[in-house]
């Protein structure tokens, strides 16, 4: 279910529908389906499945965080993927982090103030934001700005609590977090009996193999060590010395050791 051949059947039903659109257009919509992307921690794994949109000439979302531990969208690197992504029409966006805020004033202070800087340092516009790991009190907030799209906002997302499959709900959410689809899968029965649907896929969740939860998380980190190794190696030149006994014992491979 999250193989690169499984995204392209999701994406294939999208545009059958006619119904894929922008947050924006949504608004004037009486149906609609939103396919969005909140990066977790890897801005190449997202690059990859923006490249299989770019592919089957689909566009969607792609949420990015200021203060992620797993990645640097300042990075030369990551700036260029994100301007490559933008060029071709993605939308790129703030994939907003609490971080322990409750005040809601603060909450929206924060987020004006890290949306403008996104656009700022990429040098195109950005109104379109996604909250990571809401809360029940800031999903109920039902946050809005007269400028800015939130995600969450209650014309793309239906609050409600106890939601499950099941539940009847005027914009029918789907999400493969965890690498589960809890409220359903988008196939083409569910894309059927809802006018209105919202679909979030985690990029790092999704590779050209499709892998289970653990090979998954296990080449996420490979890649991640591979990622930091050609970054010391590039920034000091006394770790040449030390690259070849390193190359052959990986970080994740010490890390399945001690357990």
């Amino acid at each position: 279910m999250f193989s690169f051949d499984d995204y392209r059947k999701i994406i294939a039903l999208i545009k059958e529908s006619g119904r894929g659109c922008t947050y924006r257009e949504a608004l004037e919509r009486d149906d609609f389906i939103l396919m969005r992307h909140d990066v977790e921690y890897s801005v190449e794994r997202a690059f990859a499945l923006s490249e299989v949109e770019t592919e089957m000439g689909f566009s969607s979302y792609f949420f990015f965080q200021w203060t992620n531990n797993s990645y640097n969208i300042l990075s030369k690197k990551n700036r260029d993927l994100l301007t490559i992504m933008h060029d071709r029409g993605q939308h790129i966006g703030l994939h907003f982090a609490l971080n322990g805020m409750t005040d809601m004033e603060v909450v929206r202070d924060r987020i004006r103030q890290e949306i403008m800087m996104l656009g700022n340092m990429l040098g195109f516009p950005v109104d379109t934001f996604s909250i990571h790991r809401p809360s029940k009190e800031v999903l109920a907030e039902n946050i809005k700005f007269p400028d800015l799209l939130n995600a969450y906002q209650d014309e793309f997302f239906t609050f409600a609590p106890d939601a499950g499959p099941e539940s009847d709900l005027a914009v029918k959410y789907l999400s493969d977090a965890n690498h589960i689809w809890r409220y359903g899968y988008p196939d083409e029965e569910t894309i059927a009996s809802h006018r209105k649907i919202q679909i979030l896929a985690h990029p790092f969740a999704w590779t050209k193999e499709g892998y289970d939860n653990k090979e998954n998380f296990r080449t996420l980190l490979e890649e991640k060590y591979a990622e930091l190794f050609d970054s010391v190696d590039r920034e000091c030149k006394d770790f040449q010395e030390y690259r070849e006994e390193l190359e052959r014992v990986p970080m994740v491979y010490k890390t399945e050791q001690k357990a």
